[in-house]
């Protein structure tokens, strides 16, 4: 994967800078019927009142559903896909034991024919083998981060993301997410090693406003722009008024709506 600048042809392309996805795979006959195509929620709630400005439905999606699963398991990487719902790849496996295929978030290294394993004892330590924090030295970096013990990943899921671990005791270590926040949880939560692959997403160039209409992000507008009656900014005043929220609220300052916690 590498970054590659287009030639100007169109007004569009002036700027834009791609990621080029040449050694990923586009068959997709395994598990096809799993694939489901769906319209995302335009930022509205079910009243139809705004929830998340500056978002829209976008175009229709297909979702792949990926495993977040912490059963034991060996499987087998067949092959990396692209997926238009994330930012990071993921990987067709084939589970050794139960002949089955399923879904994960791709890591950064991980080529076709690596090796994936799932168990709450391991000796060794691989890219894409998946433990309890217990097992783990401290300084690792893991992704896929679960709490409370479920089949949910609630850390270091995005595209180039991690957490590294600390610190650790006979029951507790203190993880730093890649926020830098550092949050303490318990030795039977289970993490995988590795980083989350395309970490050079952020790289990227869309070139224009359309690309990033597509990925449905609408336009933002200025506050000074608007009518008095949609922003408190609005009806183009020379000023007079410290920058501030929709609401009232002000953004400058340092102005903390919420209370800090220290968990540790």
């Amino acid at each position: 994967m590498k970054l590659v600048k287009l030639k100007a042809i169109t007004n569009g392309l002036r700027h834009k800078i791609k990621l080029t996805k040449n050694l990923l795979s586009k068959n997709n006959r395994f598990l096809r019927n799993s694939v489901k195509g769906i319209f995302f929620s335009s930022g509205r709630s079910h009243q139809g009142s705004i929830t998340v400005w500056h978002r829209h439905s976008g175009p229709k999606k297909l979702i792949r559903q990926v495993s977040f699963s912490n059963n034991s398991f060996v499987a087998l990487v067949i092959s990396v896909f692209y997926d238009p719902v994330r930012t990071s790849f993921i990987t067709l496996n084939f589970d050794l034991e139960k002949l089955t295929f399923f879904r994960t978030c791709a890591l950064k290294g991980l080529l076709p024919g690596s090796l994936l394993v799932c168990s709450s004892i391991i000796k060794e330590f691989k890219i894409g083998y998946r433990t309890k924090l217990k097992n783990m030295p401290v300084g690792s970096l893991v992704s896929n981060l679960s709490i409370n013990n479920d089949n949910k990943c609630h850390y270091a899921k995005a595209s180039g993301a991690f957490a590294q671990i600390l610190q650790a005791d006979f029951y507790f270590s203190k993880i730093k997410l890649p926020s830098n926040q550092v949050i303490l949880l318990s030795n039977e939560n289970f993490a995988t090693f590795g980083i989350i692959s395309d970490s050079m997403v952020n790289s990227i160039c869309l070139g224009k406003a359309g690309s990033s209409f597509y990925l449905g992000r609408r336009p933002i507008v200025r506050g000074v722009a608007m009518n008095p009656i949609d922003h408190p900014h609005g009806g183009r005043a020379p000023g007079g008024r410290l920058s501030c929220s929709p609401w009232g609220l002000p953004t400058k300052c340092g102005y903390k709506k919420k209370r800090k916690k220290n968990n540790l």
